[in-house]
Formats: structure tokens, sequence, C-alpha cells
């Protein structure tokens, strides 16, 4: 029998694009925790994948419908009544993160609403620990349900937003207050060394972000002739779509044919349809939209290559499933990318930004013989089992969670 319930705590959840966070919490089921899922928002989104429609009807909503408002007042009175202290003194932690904040003072005090109304789901479950995923919002109302009386906390960094914001997210207070908190990558980790006191340095753990069973089960599949290549993930400025079309059509008029799978969706489409349009692309490049994971999977295995041109990363989960599934990868020299992917023995490493660059990888990738492109795709996948798998990096934060808690929970989730 499970002694130690755990929460998580996602500002959007489930959703196609944070299909890891699903797998961790999943794995720490199977490891013998139990996992109470919390998010503030995304009741109603459309999903690619059943496993996360599932998860869904496990989740308990924040912000759930248009009468939630009223729940959040009504949850902010209760706590006024019962721990008015409490209360003042999230108020006023509230008021500090508002000071040359992201958000103004009023997003804040809804923060405070929402932390206030989670308090009580924490307790009726039993809950002894709460764990955030991403620096932003999550995080803050994680911490300020902890100042009202609720469990210890902590919360995963991923970047790149976190670090881009971090003064105005405030997150070396939020790691202070926190019990540890974990970076997906070194490169991570480091990024909040710079942000915090020598002292506080042993709070940050590296976890990285571990790889879905069927990809680690994935059987060989020989890689297509180089005519194809896939590029995962979400349609945004970071990942640099727009950059890959321009290399794309320079190579076209150099007499290359390469044909390129956008496998995603996100908010830049609209710019990127118009101008693979503009490019006379129409016939190379094919938008997906979201997809399963199980969808994924299959695009990747019908392409030769994988090819992630980002301008900023955390340490992207495409670029492990591609390794698992014995594909080569072409990306940048960014955020935690090289920690895994090695120039020349995985595929090939380009500085961000630079199209020249870009274009000369992609060359030298056409270039490159079938067998040396197979032997690149076999060392890929030994090298990311032997550093992502999803049972090995969930054990990890299962001892982060022991350490904060020793005397609840031992081996397994056993007392």
């Amino acid at each position: 029998m499970n002694n130690f319930p755990l929460a998580y705590l996602v500002n959007q959840y489930p959703k196609t694009s944070h299909s890891f966070i699903r797998r961790e919490i999943v794995e720490l089921e199977r490891q013998g925790f139990s996992v109470l899922r919390l998010a503030l928002r995304g009741a109603d989104q459309a999903l690619a994948d059943p496993a996360d429609d599932a998860e869904r009807a496990r989740t308990r909503y924040v912000l759930a419908s248009l009468r939630s408002g009223a729940a959040l007042l009504a949850a902010l009175l209760r706590m006024l009544a019962a721990r008015p202290a409490k209360l003042l003194a999230a108020a006023a932690l509230a008021l500090k993160m508002s000071r040359r904040g992201a958000r103004p003072l009023p997003i804040h005090l809804v923060y405070l609403a929402e932390a206030c109304r989670i308090v009580p789901w924490l307790e009726q479950a039993g809950v002894h620990h709460l764990h955030a995923h991403f620096g932003t919002n999550a995080a803050e109302v994680a911490m300020l349900a902890a100042r009202l009386g609720g469990p210890p906390y902590s919360f995963t960094v991923h970047g790149p937003e976190e670090f881009e914001q971090a003064g105005a997210l405030h997150l070396a207070d939020k790691v202070a207050r926190a019990a540890f908190v974990v970076a997906v990558s070194s490169f991570g980790r480091s990024q909040l060394y710079r942000l915090l006191p020598q002292a506080l340095w042993p709070k940050v753990h590296v976890v990285h972000c571990g790889l879905d069973q069927s990809f680690q089960d994935a059987p060989r599949a020989a890689p297509p002739a180089p005519a194809c290549i896939v590029c995962v993930g979400r349609l945004c400025a970071q990942k640099a779509q727009l950059l890959l079309l321009e290399v794309l059509a320079q190579l076209r008029r150099e007499g290359f044919h390469l044909e390129l799978v956008l496998a995603g969706d996100g908010e830049m489409r609209p710019a990127i349809e118009a101008r693979v349009a503009q490019l006379g692309l129409q016939e190379k490049v094919r938008i997906t939209g979201w997809l399963s994971g199980e969808q994924v999977r299959a695009h990747i295995l019908a392409a030769a290559a994988l090819v992630l041109p980002s301008f900023a990363e955390g340490l992207p989960v495409a670029i492990m499933e591609a390794m698992a599934l014995r594909r080569p990868v072409l990306s940048t020299y960014i955020a935690g990318i090289p920690e895994l992917l090695r120039h020349g023995e995985h595929g090939w490493l380009f500085p961000a930004g630079d199209a020249d660059a870009l274009a000369q990888a992609l060359r030298a990738f056409l270039a490159t013989p079938q067998a040396t492109r197979e032997a690149m795709g076999r060392a890929a996948r030994r090298r990311v089992l032997a550093r992502h798998t999803i049972a090995t990096e969930v054990a990890k934060l299962a001892r982060c969670f022991r350490a904060v808690h020793p005397t609840r929970i031992g081996p397994r989730g056993k007392p």
C-alpha cells in the first residue's frame, strides 16, 4: 500500500507538447507513488493522443469553467476565515512576486486565489509533497500554497523561457523557498547556478526527461534514402522553422531534392504556410498538425533524419525520440543539445541562426552513405538509452522526494 501521495501541478495539462510530464507521472506510479494531477487550465483543449485524453479524466482543474472566478473568490474567503495570518503572509509574498515581475499585481493575486483553492484539495488527498513543472505560474502557485500551510514543494525548470525571464519570474526566490529544484540538463543547472548563491547549489538536481517506452522498445527499421527529413516541434519562433524553409529553398536552387515534414502545430503556422507558398515549396513541405506519440514515431521512422535548427531550447524530447529510433539528427550548438548529441557521431551540430552552416550540414547529410547514416543511428540509440531511460530518470526524482521526506517514504514508496 502506498504511503506517500504526491501532487503534480502544471499550468496546462495534459498537453500534446508536454507528453514528457505524463510519462514522468505514469512512471512514478509504476515505481510505487500515487500522484494527484492538478492543472490550472486546459480542461477543454483538443488533444491528439488517446493517452492524454485518459489523463484529462484523471486531472483536477483550478479553472475548469466560467464559474471558476466565483470559486476562486470563495476559496480566498474561506482561507481568510480559517488562516488569516497565513493568508496575510502569502499575500505579502504575492506582492513581492509582482514587483518588477512579468505580470501585474492583479495576476499574482489570482495566483494566490488559485493556491487557496488547491490547498484544501491537497489536504483532503493527504498529499505530502507538491511538484510543479516549469518555473512560471505553476511554481508560484505551489510556493504560495506552501506559504498557506500546504506541503513542501519542488519544481522542474526546462528553459528557455524561464532563463530568459529569470528576474521577472523571481526564479531565484522560488528556488530558495523550494525543497529542491530539477533541471533537465547540465546546461539548465548551470543557468540556475548563475542565479543562486553557492550555498543553494545543492538544491539543484539534474533529471533528464525520459523516453516513452514505445520509443525504447521500437524494433529496428532501416532508414529510407535521404529524400525526406522531419522537424518535430511546436511551430514557433524559437524552433526556427522559417530559417529551415529558407535553407530548403536554397538547396532546391542548387539542385538538391529534399522533402520536409513539419510535424506539429502552433502559433506560427499561418506565417510558415505563407512562406512555403512564397518560396514555391508547396510540393516539398508538409505540415501535419498536432500528432499522437504513435504518429510522431511513424513520421520519424519514415524520414532519413530529424532536423531541429532551434534558436533556443532546453533539451528537446524530439531529439531523444529520433535517436532512440536510430535516426541521425541535425541540430544546433545550444543549451543541453550538445550534452546528448555528438557532432559526427550521432549527426551534425551547427551554430544557431547560421543559414550557411545549416545548409552545409544538410549537404553533408545528403552526401553521407546510407551505411554510415545507419551506423550513426545505432550509436545515437545507444547514447540516448544510456542517458534518458524513463525508469532510471524517474528513480533519480524519487530519491529527491525521499530525501525531503525520509520518515514518510522508503524505497519504491514503502515505509
